[in-house]
């Protein structure tokens, strides 16, 4: 008999809008200008707005221009300096990557040969099934991800959980394909439609990872492996990875440390929102409240951000941020 395929995951409850999504990673760096180079001129990032400690970066807007303000551009990247913040344990929970997601193959592969012309090393390269990832570090060691997925009606998913492997990819052939879209149309940054696609922890314990991100806020359990948990909203893949490979029962960093800072989670509307923050009262899990915006930390100390889409300007952001 034919193994019957699914669209999306058994248990995705009607907990959060199928269009959630992952929208603003911020990371405390020690130099701020290696960082901002690092990001603009490697990988493309760019330039919404700055201050003396802290730059935000964007992608290439839909249209290719605007006459909105810069200001007004959807920021994915913040990057705060803070040179005397500790590193760091290597044993700890925190980041293992944030995922850039680009729109297409294509361009896949001129990230790929950027990064190639900009001799800068990779870290690894994946087929997923669901998408095509390189990955690398930044020059603090913030692990990255860039990736494209494959169409959603190739994605095959069995009992609610998503096929994903790790397979490798042809990646002279991608460079090949890379370099020859760069001449066609030379290197002008990350393209239209970047956005970040996901956000990976390591987490001390999956049980707890599977409660808060789960049960209190509502992403659909979309794959369990050895290790690892992947959650998701509206039949994604996962929009956040949970993985305990070499993080398990460790503490969270001390308050401060360089890495990630936080991240945002987008909703269509603030009742969205407000369901969450329901959910979080009835569980007694802390939180506050700023405007639109709800600031809740995982039981590991990283702190996320709620809030209705289009909310992630600078000054539309909780006031306690640095």
């Amino acid at each position: 008999m034919k193994e019957q395929q699914e669209n999306t995951p058994i248990n995705a409850a009607d907990m959060l809008p199928a269009s959630t999504h992952i929208g603003l990673v911020a990371l405390t760096v020690a130099d701020l200008e290696r960082e901002r180079r690092f990001y603009e001129e490697v990988l493309g990032f760019q330039l919404i707005d700055r201050s003396e400690q802290q730059i935000w970066l964007g992608a290439a807007d839909m249209a290719g221009q605007t006459e909105e303000p810069t200001m007004k551009k959807q920021p994915l990247l913040l990057l705060i300096e803070q040179a005397e913040a500790p590193r760091p344990p290597s044993w700890s929970t925190g980041l293992y990557h944030f995922a850039i997601l680009v729109p297409s193959r294509p361009a896949l592969a001129r990230s790929l040969a950027q990064l190639a012309a900009s001799r800068y090393p990779l870290g690894g390269y994946a087929d997923h099934l669901v998408s095509e990832a390189l990955y690398l570090s930044d020059p603090e060691g913030n692990g990255i991800e860039i990736y494209r997925d494959r169409p959603r009606e190739t994605w095959r998913w069995q009992s609610g959980q998503v096929a994903m492997a790790t397979d490798p990819i042809d990646v002279r052939a991608m460079l090949t394909e890379g370099r020859a879209e760069l001449e066609r149309q030379p290197w002008r940054g990350l393209p239209a439609g970047t956005t970040i696609g996901h956000v990976h922890l390591r987490v001390a314990d999956l049980r707890q990872a599977e409660h808060f991100y789960h049960q209190l806020l509502g992403f659909a359990i979309t794959a369990r492996m050895p290790g690892a948990l992947f959650v998701s909203a509206g039949g994604y893949h996962h929009h956040l990875g949970l993985n305990t490979w070499e993080s398990h029962g460790a503490p969270p960093p001390p308050e401060g440390s360089l890495g990630l800072r936080l991240f945002s989670i987008e909703l269509p509307a603030q009742q969205d929102v407000e369901r969450i923050s329901e959910r979080l009262e009835q569980a007694r899990w802390p939180f506050v409240s700023h405007k639109e915006t709800i600031a809740v930390r995982d039981p590991w100390n990283h702190l996320l951000l709620l809030m209705p889409e289009g909310k992630r300007q600078p000054d539309e952001l909780p006031g306690w941020l640095p």
